[in-house]
């Protein structure tokens, strides 16, 4: 633990690990770093795959080490149905990061969890921070829709478009208006680029939160230093309101925590209790309709 504070990138890596797999000492660890919590500021960057959210990482990162920050990155990648563990892909585009000793990168594995956000990284959220990171960037995995769920996790949250996207507009329609702090068009050289920001200004620009959308291209690296001040300026901005922000993430963590909770117990519950296998043999012979079956088993559960 003492190497963990220290900012050992080693103990650091240990420790990360034994929260991710939930091992016998993870409480333990927490509990003790959670005092040491509520320095670093937190970034999002959401998009479907292939828009280029690792290549623009890449880019900004540099920009925000010239602004003072101690970065660290979590990249939440797919699952792999073999070992369950993450699919490495997008850290090949990050080569440059995983050179920078200064620059710490873990990819987490989804593990199915709704939004593409692994139930860990609120966690490994305060590792880092208790480690000394002063900017921990959370990448959502890219499932082929924009995951929601990482706007409950960090403070700011960009998402990622591409002209190359055709869903692009009808993924703003799905309720993208009330998560992006930032909404930039990446490949914003090539053609349709201008149309597609034309597109976003019209259906979010208005909103009342009014985010910020901008054009940037992280090939050829024109418009990322705006995006990246941009949100270094957010960040300073939002830090006046970080209490309300902290609360936030907290309450949707304690939310997550709890029903996850209720939900192993009622599943313990239905595994053992042999009236469940009564049931189900009713409704596959059509003697009960599974919606009253579902009342009947709430009923006997919260009673």
């Amino acid at each position: 633990m003492r190497g963990l504070l220290k900012g050992d990138r080693r103990s650091l890596a240990r420790a990360i690990s034994i929260v991710d797999d939930e091992g016998p000492d993870s409480h333990t660890i927490l509990r003790q770093v959670f005092k040491k919590t509520g320095n670093a500021r937190t970034l999002g960057f959401t998009g479907a795959g292939g828009v280029g959210k690792s290549s623009l990482i890449e880019r900004v990162v540099p920009i925000f080490q010239e602004l003072g920050y101690k970065i660290a990155i979590i990249a939440v990648d797919p699952t792999s149905p073999i070992t369950g563990g993450a699919i490495l892909g997008d850290r090949v585009r990050m080569q440059t990061i995983m050179d920078d000793q200064k620059v710490f990168v873990r990819s987490l594995a989804s593990r199915g969890a709704i939004g593409g956000i692994s139930k860990s990284v609120r966690n490994v959220i305060r590792l880092l921070d208790a480690a000394g990171y002063t900017l921990v960037i959370v990448e959502s995995v890219g499932a082929g829709q924009v995951d929601v769920q990482i706007s409950e996790v960090v403070n700011l949250t960009v998402v990622v478009f591409s002209p190359q996207s055709g869903d692009s507009i009808q993924a703003i329609k799905a309720g993208l208006t009330e998560i992006g702090d930032m909404y930039v068009i990446n490949k914003g050289d090539l053609e349709g680029s201008t149309s597609l920001y034309n597109s976003i200004v019209d259906l979010i620009g208005n909103t009342p939160r009014k985010p910020s959308i901008m054009k940037a291209s992280a090939k050829s690296g024109k418009g990322v230093k705006e995006v990246a001040i941009n949100l270094d300026k957010l960040l300073r901005l939002k830090g006046y309101h970080r209490t309300d922000l902290e609360k936030k993430i907290l309450e949707a963590e304690l939310k997550d925590m709890v029903l996850n909770k209720v939900e192993g117990k009622i599943s313990a519950m239905l595994r053992e209790d042999n009236r469940y296998r009564i049931i189900v043999e009713k409704i596959l012979n059509k003697e009960l309709d599974p919606y009253l079956a579902a009342d009947q088993l709430e009923a006997a559960i919260l009673r």
